[in-house]
């Protein structure tokens, strides 16, 4: 059995850099993380274990001085919130994630209605749409015949989400609002776009594809679906025991990827376990 790496996989450098910087603070003083800094059990564990402690975003209230907002971004009126608190608030957000947050502000500022394509109540995009109250989210074809009727749209995404999927979505705006104009920015991330055509490599070679990320993680259930839809078996697997030798029975060929939040040593753990199962194969 031959098990195929992508080219392009797990962590980014937004949550490399935010675990880094929440290790960092910890090691200093009490941090207290608002909400789950990446949608991966494993990192969470280990920051659980260097004394981090997480709290909701949504009601300012925590033991820690210092406290951290996520990857993910947060919208200015929940930072201005904590901080009239008295708390000191670090922004550990992504920075392609930032780069939304500004360009729809640019948006909104030249007088577009603001919509964001994304998954409808996820972190990321809550941080997005709550300092504009008439945003609108776009996560399925009918969301878009339930926008109001404006002379200007301003679009951009979730950064996690597939830019093919995106820009299908937008070209529906624009059929269902012909007399309207569409202003899109695409601010789909490149660690996205990286993985999700590596990832089509994959499906072109591979007739099984195992899939290590976090189930709460948006991109990696992106890729999980992506296979699915192409007519490829995904498996989605946090943790290399989660493995089955019988999934793979009679399979030549396993392709191996990660979400933009799994750590390395993980995807090289799952790797190894599969080496394992297919040395022991009859």
């Amino acid at each position: 059995m031959k098990i195929v790496l992508a080219d392009h996989f797990g962590m980014c450098f937004g949550v490399r850099d935010a675990i880094a910087q929440a290790e960092e603070l910890a090691e200093q003083a009490p941090l207290t993380i608002l909400g789950e800094l990446v949608h991966n059990p494993i990192v969470r564990e280990r920051l659980r274990a260097q004394g981090v402690a997480e709290s909701s975003l949504d009601q300012p209230g925590a033991t820690s001085g210092p406290v951290m907002i996520t990857a993910h971004g947060a919208s200015d009126a929940k930072r201005a919130a904590w901080r009239e608190h008295g708390f000191h608030v670090v922004d550990g957000t992504c920075p392609l994630v930032r780069h939304a947050h500004e360009q729809l502000k640019q948006l909104v500022a030249a007088g577009y209605f603001p919509v964001v394509i994304g998954k409808v109540g996820h972190v990321e995009v809550r941080g997005l749409t709550e300092d504009f109250p008439e945003a609108r989210v776009v996560d399925l074809p009918s969301d878009i015949l339930k926008l109001p009727r404006r002379d200007r749209y301003g679009v951009i995404s979730q950064t996690t989400q597939p830019v093919d999927r995106v820009r299908a979505l937008v070209a529906e705006i624009e059929r269902l609002h012909p007399a309207s104009e569409v202003g899109f920015v695409d601010t789909v991330c490149k660690p996205t776009k990286d993985r999700q055509s590596a990832l089509r490599k994959l499906i072109d070679v591979a007739e099984v594809i195992v899939v290590v990320g976090g189930r709460e993680s948006n991109n990696t259930r992106q890729l999980v679906e992506t296979c699915r839809a192409a007519g490829r078996r995904a498996f989605h697997i946090e943790r290399p025991d989660e493995l089955r030798s019988e999934w793979f029975d009679g399979i030549s060929v396993v392709g191996l990827t990660a979400g933009t939040s799994t750590l390395r040593e993980t995807v090289d753990a799952v790797f190894r376990r599969l080496e394992e199962i297919a040395r022991t194969r009859p």
